[in-house]
């Protein structure tokens, strides 16, 4: 369970990071999902050791994407009348 004091400091450690683009309080059994864009490992992994040092985090998990097969900011409103 997370405090007030530790969610403001987490949010002010993930949005002084320019390469967090999204950031979204989640439902299940993860807390919070970040979506980083960086050109390399080499750089994700400055950007996780800037988030830890300014965070308390109990557990991370990472994934990458491999390939985009689709990106669109387009909505879907072709169904509304």
């Amino acid at each position: 369970m997370h405090s007030q004091g530790w969610f403001e400091q987490f949010r002010a450690a993930v949005e002084a990071i320019p390469e967090v683009v999204e950031f979204y309080r989640m439902s299940g059994d993860v807390d919070y999902l970040l979506r980083v864009v960086v050109p390399d490992i080499a750089a994700y992994d400055q950007v996780y050791k800037r988030l830890i040092a300014n965070t308390q985090l109990s557990d991370v998990s990472s994934s990458f994407a491999m390939e985009e097969l689709k990106f669109t900011t387009a909505l879907p409103l072709s169904y509304i009348p």
